[in-house]
């Protein structure tokens, strides 16, 4: 989930100095920082309207003009969005939101509990020693109930919808899920050199989704943790029944990738289609991608694990770990194909 970003770390800290969003709103240098400007001044509101006291405009500049709320703009811009001031105050003075008002401060103050240093740390376990982590997390309150990454190219922002039915430690898991693909994402060294043929190169772009079960690996805390151990149970349920499947999801993405290696897989935006859809809820790239970070990590170690995944060798690093279990594995002549000269 990537954009293009407009508000860049430069301006925010022009903002900050000339004393149009708090100093706390503009992203650190170095590290990951909780903003909660955007949660607090619209919870403001919202205590404001069910007390029945007047609001001002200072009420809503406050919300306009604190950083979650000027990145939330910037990113729904970015896609071609609509998404306005008044939009907000719509939202807000809705009889809906305002019956929420108590249960979104508990969720806030139960989320702020859960340092965000923890949930870095949780990534970094399954990052390279001295990789950079750099990300601001913005909990907010907003139409649209959706989580999301946004300028990872720029100036890396966590957007986490403030749900009452999202505990602490589900929050924190969703933090270190994403802040793990900010950190894979600045250390990537997947490359396509000049000469690269089109399948291998729609390959090695394409199955670094399987970064998606390594982020669950890493969010979770290690192998022998259970990737969904503070989720509910309907959402662990259907990770354990897809992860069931691993067999089978293995077959028939390793006969897809055959065909894409050897260009009989149909026009490029066929094979994007194909391999979008392996994302789903919780699709391949993620369960199928777990099993082969564990796999590897047990056999491997963690250090030839992470290295395979920045350097995009890991089908061939799954193979060799697979070799000593009963487990299916990938078509050598596969593995081999995309796994990097360098590896």
């Amino acid at each position: 989930m990537t954009a293009d970003w407009t508000l860049t770390r430069r301006r925010l800290g022009v903002m900050a100095a000339a004393g149009l969003i708090a100093p706390s709103a503009a992203a650190q240098a170095s590290g990951v920082a909780l903003d909660v400007d955007q949660a607090e001044a619209a919870l403001a509101i919202l205590d404001a309207l069910n007390a029945g006291r007047p609001l001002g405009e200072t009420d809503w500049r406050r919300l306009f003009e604190s950083a979650g709320h000027h990145r939330l703009k910037a990113r729904e811009a970015s896609l071609g969005r609509a998404f306005s001031d008044d939009d907000m105050r719509a939202f807000l003075t809705a009889p809906e939101s305002r019956a929420r008002a108590a249960d979104l401060r508990r969720t806030l103050a139960a989320w702020r509990e859960t340092p965000v240093d923890g949930a870095a740390a949780l990534a970094r376990a399954y990052l390279p020693p001295g990789t950079t982590l750099r990300a601001t997390v913005f909990p907010v309150i907003k139409p649209k109930a959706n989580s999301f990454v946004f300028d990872l190219k720029g100036d890396p922002a966590i957007f986490l919808h403030l749900d009452p039915k999202v505990s602490a430690a589900k929050a924190r898991n969703t933090m270190a899920h994403e802040l793990h693909h900010i950190g894979m994402g600045a250390v990537s060294r997947i490359a396509n050199p000049p000469g690269t043929p089109p399948g291998v190169a729609q390959l090695r772009r394409w199955t670094s989704g399987f970064g998606e079960g390594l982020a669950m690996l890493a969010a979770a805390g290690g192998p022998d943790i259970h990737p969904h151990a503070v989720s509910e149970p309907a959402e662990r349920a259907e990770w354990d029944a897809n992860a069931a499947r691993f067999p089978e999801l293995l077959a028939e993405q390793d006969a897809f990738f055959l065909r894409v290696l050897d260009g009989t897989a149909g026009e490029a935006a066929a094979v994007d289609a194909r391999m979008t859809g392996y994302f789903g809820t919780q699709g391949a790239w993620y369960t199928v991608g777990w099993r082969m970070a564990v796999t590897v990590e047990r056999a491997l170690g963690r250090p030839r694990l992470i290295a395979a995944f920045r350097d995009g060798w890991v089908l061939a690093a799954y193979n060799t770990a697979a070799a000593r279990t009963d487990l299916p594995r990938w078509t050598p002549r596969l593995a081999a194909a995309i796994t990097p000269a360098s590896a």
